[in-house]
């Protein structure tokens, strides 16, 4: 291996002030672009239980929020996804909503959400806010009116199935510790559904009632001025309400049998009509289907559904053994093609279903851990799509790397702990495996400074600080000009300055290569070079026929070496270059 010892660069030198001021328009001007404001949106999702404590109790709150604005805003970010904050007991870390209308008390009360709206409203900041409808709680009152007896008036906003039909065909549960959907209730001497945890019954969406509930809850937080809904683990909302039997590995192929079912387009449709074409919000769902006919489905603009694509299969390559370089450019080249002349994509390695994004995809090691993160964020910033960047990614924060699952407080972890003990799986193979890849490694607290507990909280965080806080932090990172924080910086400019960074049109380069992975963005007469060294090696690669490089507009590492017809590229070192 050849290990590379990191030169000091000023990393905002990067000829930038002749983009600074203006937005660069493309060279052809008949060119029609359909600019909307969420294409070009630079979201940063925050993970409200971790960004900052403000009154000591060791959970986040709204009031961190509005403490850290400037800071969000100094980012270069324009909107922000906020993880549920809705009043929930807490099973899933706030994904089992109890009100849809109320603030859950650790996070504060509806004065502080209003305060933060009103506080990223005055700095241009959108908000766009998890809307959980695939299911609620069973502490929501319309469940405890549906379970408290079979002719409710609420009975029909879940799945039951009464008892004396026999037991109900198998459904996996991906959160249930014996991976079942269904529990057995004896109130009502019924089952009800569950893809997720016990404690979150699935809403009954063939019910025009359920359908008309949720849509005047998005209204209640539109009127508010919230800016944009992410619609939580909805490509699972239809169901087959006769539950056939399925012949399948259900826990291995779940998103054939579970997402995208009849009903669902014309329940997003009818949201699209009743509320998102009333106000200018943007709306993703979360999961974009079983394949591309799915996807387009749900947001090719003649659909009149969703205004973007959130797909899973980018986060799925990283793996706890590794992963190839050749299905990472395979995988976004492809979803591009598919997407380059209708629909929208969203760009993202990372969200609080993954663990870090550099200990994924980078190289999270002391020596590289910085070079690959502002490599990472170069990537996500320099693609075609709307990027979501995850909060502590723009430091370079690593996994926390836990070792027992006391240490676990993420309920996907620890049932599924219980689902291979009860079944006598391999539990060294499982923590191995959780130890890399678990929710809770993108989790742990925001990094703010040195002094305790990384100043995310006075008191005992929910989750432990990672240790390395000392190292990478705000405040370090603030001051030092080639950290991944200032390149990040650069990078959120770079984009909002440049079109072709947006709207571009995509082409993989060198295809074949084995560790730079590199792509051309080109709009009008405009042609950018993105060229990334995922390796801890030096790499070279020969420059195509007609290219003739010119102003370097970023970069990680120092200048590129380059003659007529090859450039060297230092290990994980990330550039990308005017072509003239």
């Amino acid at each position: 291996m050849n290990r590379f010892l990191q030169v000091p660069i000023l990393l905002l030198l990067l000829c930038l002030g002749c983009q600074e001021e203006k937005k660069q328009a493309p060279k052809d001007e008949g060119m029609d672009l359909n600019k909307k404001w969420w294409k070009e949106s630079i979201i940063y999702q925050i993970y409200p239980r971790s960004f900052k404590d403000t009154n000591g109790d060791g959970v986040g709150d709204l009031r961190g929020i509005i403490e850290k604005l400037d800071y969000i805003k100094s980012l270069g970010v324009t909107a922000v996804w906020l993880n549920p904050i809705y009043s929930s007991p807490n099973d899933d870390n706030g994904y089992d909503v109890s009100d849809y209308r109320d603030i859950m008390a650790d996070f504060g009360n509806m004065e502080d959400f209003d305060a933060m709206l009103q506080g990223m409203h005055e700095r241009n900041i959108k908000l766009i806010m998890d809307v959980v409808v695939n299911h609620s709680s069973d502490e929501h009152e319309w469940f405890k009116q549906s379970r408290s007896s079979r002719d409710n008036p609420y009975r029909d906003y879940y799945h039951w199935w009464p008892a004396e039909k026999g037991k109900p065909n198998y459904r996996y549960s991906l959160f249930d510790e014996n991976g079942d959907a269904w529990k057995y209730d004896s109130i009502t001497d019924s089952y009800y559904l569950h893809y997720f945890s016990v404690k979150q019954p699935d809403l009954n969406w063939e019910n025009p009632k359920v359908r008309q509930e949720v849509y005047d809850i998005m209204k209640f937080w539109a009127e508010k001025g919230v800016d944009g809904f992410r619609l939580d683990a909805f490509q699972f909302a239809a169901k087959d309400t006769k539950f056939p039997a399925i012949d399948d590995d259900l826990e291995k192929n779940f998103i054939q049998h579970y997402a995208m079912q009849d009903g669902l387009h014309t329940y997003l449709q009818e949201m699209n009509e009743e509320v998102l074409s009333k106000y200018d919000v943007m709306s993703v769902a979360e999961g974009a289907g079983r394949n591309f006919e799915d996807a387009h489905n749900l947001v090719d603009a003649d659909r009149n559904e969703l205004n973007m694509a959130y797909a899973f299969e980018g986060v799925d390559i990283a793996k706890s053994d590794g992963y190839e370089l050749s299905t990472l450019k395979e995988v976004f080249t492809k979803w591009d093609r598919e997407f380059a002349k209708e629909g929208w994509l969203s760009i993202f390695l990372a969200n609080h279903d993954q663990a870090r994004l550099v200990s994924r995809y980078g190289n999270d090691t002391p020596e590289f851990r910085a070079a690959s993160a502002k490599l990472l964020n170069t990537f996500i910033l320099s693609m075609r799509g709307t990027p979501y960047c995850y909060y502590g990614d723009e430091l370079g924060m690593t996994n926390i790397g836990f070792e027992t699952i006391e240490e676990y407080q993420d309920i996907a972890a620890i049932n599924g702990y219980k689902k291979v003990v009860n079944q006598g799986g391999d539990v060294e193979a499982y923590m191995k495996n959780l130890k890399f890849s678990s929710r809770d490694n993108g989790r742990t607290p925001m990094q703010w400074d040195t002094s305790a507990n990384a100043n995310f909280t006075s008191g005992t965080p929910w989750l432990p600080v990672n240790e390395n806080y000392k190292e990478i932090n705000v405040a370090s990172e603030e001051m030092d000009p080639n950290s991944v924080l200032n390149h990040f910086k650069a990078m959120t400019k770079l984009r909002k300055n440049n079109d072709v960074l947006v709207y571009g049109s995509y082409e993989l380069i060198a295809k074949e290569h084995p560790s730079i992975y590199a792509y051309t963005r080109t709009l009008g007469n405009e042609k950018v070079a993105v060229l990334l060294n995922f390796s801890t090696d030096k790499a070279t690669m020969e420059l195509p026929e007609g290219w003739n490089l010119g102003e370097e507009w970023i970069n990680n590492l120092q200048p590129i070496k380059a003659n007529d017809n090859q450039i060297e590229l230092l290990p994980y070192q990330a550039v990308i270059i005017s072509l003239n």
